[in-house]
């Protein structure tokens, strides 16, 4: 069992790499001003799910690969970024369908999007592979396991702090549907917000 004042001082570290906007975060906005609040939080679901992936590989011992090989962590957040932009771009060219999307957009697409996202995410690969480990124990039982207990304590708070960012802007998006044409600039503001967040997973050193 991870000792809980390694517990508690995990929690606020991970909060404070939350809490601050990154491609999960600028992600799950976009797609609240482009689609809603229900495909924003799905969105978010998908992307703790796809969270989920880099801290199996930190956990099963293969973190260390990923953060010394410069080839490998560059494909990952080449990966993520360039499907950034693909979804950004493609945002911005239906903008004028936005009200029929958001109807018939089903949940599935959503978080297959937003789980590709949190897989490629270079922040969380970064702080799984070099910050969790240090908050773990070699007296406290064994390291993998101390790991997906410190990883799910980081994806709760995921969770929670995407959801109120998703729900913040889709309560803003309402204003913006009420009007086609302010639908329309909204959603290509949001599909922009996307393909520059992929530029800048693209360029983030």
């Amino acid at each position: 069992m991870v000792p809980i004042p390694h517990v508690i001082a995990f929690a606020g570290a991970a909060l404070l790499i939350i809490v601050i906007p990154g491609p999960n975060v600028l992600f799950a906005i976009g797609r609240a001003l482009t689609l809603g609040r229900r495909q924003a939080l799905l969105s978010v679901l998908g992307s703790v799910a796809g969270s989920v992936i880099p801290l199996a590989v930190v956990a099963l011992g293969l973190g260390a690969v990923l953060m010394t090989s410069t080839i490998l962590f560059t494909a990952v957040k080449v990966i993520g970024a360039l499907y950034l932009i693909y979804l950004g771009i493609t945002a911005i060219r239906d903008r004028k369908k936005l009200v029929l999307t958001a109807s018939t957009d089903g949940g599935g697409r959503s978080m297959r999007q937003g789980f590709i996202v949190g897989a490629t995410n270079p922040k969380t690969a970064v702080f799984f592979g070099a910050v969790l480990p240090q908050f773990t124990a070699t007296d406290a039982g064994p390291l993998p396991v101390q790991m997906l207990i410190l990883g799910a304590i980081f994806l709760l708070i995921q969770l929670t702090c995407d959801g109120v960012w998703a729900v913040v802007a889709a309560t803003a998006r309402g204003w913006f549907a009420r009007s086609p044409r302010r639908l329309e600039a909204v959603g290509g503001v949001g599909g922009a917000m996307v393909v520059g967040v992929g530029a800048g997973v693209a360029f983030a050193r």
